[in-house]
């Protein structure tokens, strides 16, 4: 099971354990799991982040798809 406990439980808010499994179930490790789920907490806030990665890709020169 997903702990929101904290300390050395680990954290993964509640609200995206569902997100921390399926990275899991791909093999990602506890950790990167924990730290991709726990980024965009907020729908506000991974709408935000997809725009960063969009304007990076652009500025690399990478083609849309």
């Amino acid at each position: 099971m997903v702990s929101d406990r904290g300390g050395r439980w680990g954290f993964v808010y509640r609200s995206r354990q569902a997100v921390y499994r399926a990275l899991r179930r791909k093999g990602a490790s506890k950790s990167k799991a924990a730290r991709i789920s726990n980024a965009g907490r907020t729908h506000v806030e991974r709408s935000t982040m997809s725009r960063k990665a969009a304007r990076t890709r652009q500025s690399r020169g990478r083609k849309n798809r």
